[in-house]
């Protein structure tokens, strides 16, 4: 027996972007317009301008971003990290995921709408530019069904040509995070011939991008990123987001189309016309009055759109508009929950605890290891042991005259090699060495030993070791 009092809620059943034969359907929104579009196209050239200068921006001599996967050599606001420093990578990471948390929790997906990558491209950059040569609605979809004539063939040629060009643009921005400005500015200059592989690499990242923007699109937010389902655990009645007032726009007797000089308060209906703006506006095909959906990414494009049609009959603005259901319903303001509390609280204690690492972290790193395997000679009244030792550089300055000083118990140590070497900047220096130490001073059979590192007379590193002797009876 069906139950005719439940909310309708087969639209969950399917998406826009498919068709009933399971078949791709492609989404020709409208062109947005309205104040928030202006206050995202203005924070949007302000994200694109900051991913493409970042990696070629320097500070003290480290680029501000940068993530070497292959070299295990990060830097987050020109702060280096090293693989010595992975703990706070981790944490670094760590505190992003809370933070995005946090702010899911109070304000929705409104960072999909605002700061995420994929929706800054898709959006600003390659729908503006369909619009430009493709036309607003009407004309991308009588253009999409027209058959293919000089016309066509030119605006697809044009607008595939100049998506080809940005996504090679953006991999090799993106290579640029990953290896290093310097390194592919030399690899521009030295010319493809002799970086075929990076070339080939190039253009792999290129396609990918590529297929992004010109065919996937939108079902990346809808399909592949896990944050859309992420929201569905982490929003509550509490939560700001995109919303359609039902209270005001359903009235008691529903949505009506507009008609003029009729009394709609009077007749029971609600403040929607029922005119759908808001669906062909949006980008990912949704109907925004259904409720939350997954697929909505928060774009305000809904929000500018029914603000002009209410204009234009007469009616109050923020029919669709940031709040709460609680606002909705009850007419709740926003204010913070336990759960929020509780996510600023670890929030700030993490913030706190990566600060107080950073500044306890050193520039110089030094490793001295007892060499696996080999037991101590005697070498008269002395004890030797073979060290490797390991010295990393994070500075951007190169080190010299580096040496060692055994300062506890009195010893000798002598490098293979050359007594005095250089570590590179931003680079390692490795090697072995041996420790002699007079038996007497051995406390047993292993004694702990305490090195210091000095470039010329400056102290740059201490470390400490095992030193293996004869065990004592």
């Amino acid at each position: 027996m069906s139950n005719t009092n439940l909310p309708d809620e087969s639209f969950r059943d399917s998406i826009g972007t498919i068709t009933k034969e399971g078949k791709r359907n492609f989404i020709y929104p409208k062109k947005p317009s309205g104040k928030f579009y202006d206050k995202r196209k203005l924070l949007s050239y302000l994200l694109l301008a900051f991913l493409f200068a970042a990696p070629f921006v320097k500070i003290n001599g480290n680029q501000f971003l940068m993530f070497n996967v292959l070299e295990r050599r990060f830097n987050i606001f020109s702060f280096p990290f090293w693989p010595q420093d992975f703990h706070l990578f981790v944490m670094s990471m760590i505190i992003g995921v809370v933070g995005l948390t946090l702010f899911t929790v109070a304000f929705g997906r409104i960072f999909c709408g605002w700061f995420c990558p994929q929706t800054i491209f898709m959006e600003m950059v390659f729908r503006r530019i369909e619009f430009w040569i493709d036309g607003d609605r009407g004309a991308q979809i009588r253009l999409a069904k027209q058959e293919w004539n000089a016309e066509k063939i030119r605006k697809r040629v044009i607008k595939l040509f100049i998506f080809f060009v940005i996504s090679f643009m953006i991999a090799n921005v993106f290579l640029a995070y990953l290896v290093g400005s310097d390194e592919l500015i030399k690899m521009i200059t030295e010319g493809p011939a002799k970086n075929l592989s990076t070339l080939v690499a190039l253009l792999v990242f290129t396609g990918v991008f590529y297929f992004v923007f010109g065919w996937f699109r939108e079902q990346v937010c809808i399909i592949a990123c896990p944050y859309g389902r992420l929201q569905g655990v982490l929003l509550d009645d509490k939560s700001v987001i995109v919303a359609y007032d039902h209270v005001r726009g359903e009235g008691e007797n529903g949505r009506k189309k507009w008609r003029n000089g009729e009394d709609r308060k009077e007749l029971g209906y609600g403040d929607c016309i029922d005119c759908k703006q808001c669906v062909v506006v949006c980008p990912t095909g949704i109907d925004i009055r259904n409720g939350t959906q997954l697929e909505c990414v928060n774009c305000t494009a809904c929000i500018d759109e029914c603000d002009t049609i209410m204009e234009k009959v007469g009616l109050p603005k923020g029919l669709i508009r940031y709040a709460s259901e609680a606002e909705i319903v009850n007419k709740e303001k926003f204010s913070l929950t336990t759960r929020m509390k509780g996510y600023i609280a670890v929030l700030t204690i993490l913030i706190g605890l990566l600060i107080g690492l950073l500044f306890l972290r050193g520039e110089v790193e030094a490793t001295v290891l007892r060499l696996p395997g080999q037991l101590y000679e005697h070498k008269g009244d002395k004890i030797s042991n073979v060290f490797t030792y390991k010295i990393v550089n994070k500075t951007v300055k190169e080190l010299d005259s580096v040496h060692f000083k055994l300062v506890n118990p009195k010893g000798e140590v002598k490098v293979v090699g050359n007594e005095y070497f250089k570590v590179p900047k931003e680079g390692l220096a490795e090697g072995t060495l041996f420790i002699e130490i007079n038996q007497a001073f051995l406390t047993g059979d292993k004694t702990k030993i305490k090195i210091e590192v000095y470039s010329g007379k400056e102290r740059i590193e201490k470390t400490t070791s095992n030193f293996l002797g004869p065990r004592s009876f």
